[in-house]
């Protein structure tokens, strides 16, 4: 949040300027302005390549709107922003809110209600509600990269975001390295489509699962205008057959959205942590696919949050329509109490937080991108990867080839 003091610039401030006798001091050349514009009421820095354009807000580096395909004749906005932008609103319930739209990174994840060792951090972390930093904006040899950063004060640490794209792709590919910030901690990526009116004609879906679970709490609080309709606590195994609260009901469908409407809905499947894990989303009606690729042992898990008009408290008011896809490492949204110590995840062995240290980095790599596919391209059911390639299988055989550099999960450069 705040650029360290160089001491050596401030021994440079301290000297007299010395010009020679008869010569005119050469004023330093003007830094070259930072890209930024103002987009639903947020100032927000701007990354292009000939397929992609992104912009990322300064308050809480939340990244929306993001266009793909802006070389084609049907250029694709995937992420959700929240109605409320242009509302001037001041008395929202928390930072996280002020910005809300697309993707941004979480450090703690979650609500944070209760307090751990002396730390009480707000909604998803101070990254997801306060200043970032411009640091950097390059280009060369095809690749685009925004870099950021942020301090937090609650834990101190520096978070430095990497935004990159390259020529070619329809793909923008997240690093963020987090120094100096000691403990353990949920984190993790908060991407959210904005969701369509029409019922099922978004196909969703993740690479295999161990298990998925219902929130292991009530999610939405009719006392406060929210209303759930999926089961409390209820283990799964598929996310096309999911218990419903209401008894006899049977299950719910998951992987057909919009679904339910009036409802807000919590769930996380656990990816098995073999390979490059995937979730991806399907609009049938456009033509076009939502896919994120991570590293199963770094983000452990997918929480599926499915918001379709349930709340109705302010901001949301009854109108906010949007999917959650977050790849995380988090018991659920509960925060940094609940993941931090025993859950019902950890149980069963699973990790719900990562250990941050001092004296190693911890690099979190993500990639976000977007593909036409052909008429009756549905659900998909499995990715094929080839370097520099991933093809995307749906359930009906068609198949879909996506250039993306897949191996930078891994660690290989772009």
């Amino acid at each position: 949040m705040h650029a360290p003091r160089c001491p050596f610039l401030a021994v440079l401030l301290m000297l007299p300027l010395v010009v020679p006798l008869g010569a005119a001091a050469t004023p330093a050349p003007a830094a070259e302005p930072v890209p930024m514009e103002t987009i639903a009421s947020q100032p927000s820095w701007i990354l292009e390549s000939p397929q992609v354009r992104l912009a990322v807000t300064k308050v809480g580096g939340q990244m929306a709107p993001v266009t793909f395909l802006r070389d084609s004749e049907k250029p694709v906005q995937p992420y959700h922003i929240s109605p409320w932008q242009t509302e001037g609103l001041t008395d929202l319930p928390a930072p996280v809110l002020t910005a809300l739209r697309g993707d941004w990174f979480c450090l703690p994840f979650g609500g944070n209600g209760t307090e751990f060792r002396q730390e009480k951090h707000p909604p998803h972390g101070e990254v997801a509600g306060a200043a970032w930093s411009h640091v950097d904006t390059r280009h060369a040899g095809g690749r685009h990269t925004l870099v950021l950063t942020f301090e937090p004060q609650v834990r101190p640490g520096k978070i430095t975001k990497e935004l990159t794209l390259v020529d070619g792709h329809n793909a923008v590919y997240s690093r963020h390295l987090v120094t100096g910030f000691t403990g353990p901690a949920p984190c993790g990526h908060h991407a959210t489509l904005a969701m369509p009116d029409a019922a099922g004609v978004f196909r969703v879906s993740t690479s295999p699962i161990e298990f998925g679970m219902t929130n292991p709490s009530r999610f939405s609080n009719p006392a406060q205008g929210e209303y759930q309709s999926l089961a409390i606590a209820a283990p799964f195994t598929d996310l096309a057959h999911v218990p419903l609260l209401e008894r006899g009901a049977g299950a719910a469908d998951l992987t057909r959205l919009p679904a339910r409407r009036g409802h807000a809905d919590l769930v996380q499947v656990v990816n098995k942590p073999e390979g490059t894990a995937w979730t991806c989303a399907t609009r049938t009606d456009e033509g076009w696919l939502w896919y994120a690729l991570k590293d199963p042992r770094v983000l452990r898990s997918t929480l599926l949050w499915i918001e379709n008009q349930g709340r109705h408290g302010s901001p949301w008011n009854g109108r906010n329509n949007c999917l959650g896809l977050e790849d995380v490492t988090t018991f659920f949204a509960d925060g940094l109490a609940a993941s931090a110590g025993e859950n019902l995840l950890t149980r069963r062995g699973i990790p719900t937080a990562l250990e941050f240290s001092a004296d190693k980095p911890t690099e979190i790599r993500y990639i976000q991108g977007v593909s036409p596919v052909p008429a009756g391209f549905g659900k998909v059911v499995a990715a094929e990867f080839a370097p520099g390639t991933v093809t995307f299988v749906a359930e009906g055989g068609q198949k879909v080839i996506v250039p993306v550099r897949h191996e930078f999960l891994s660690g290989a450069a772009l």
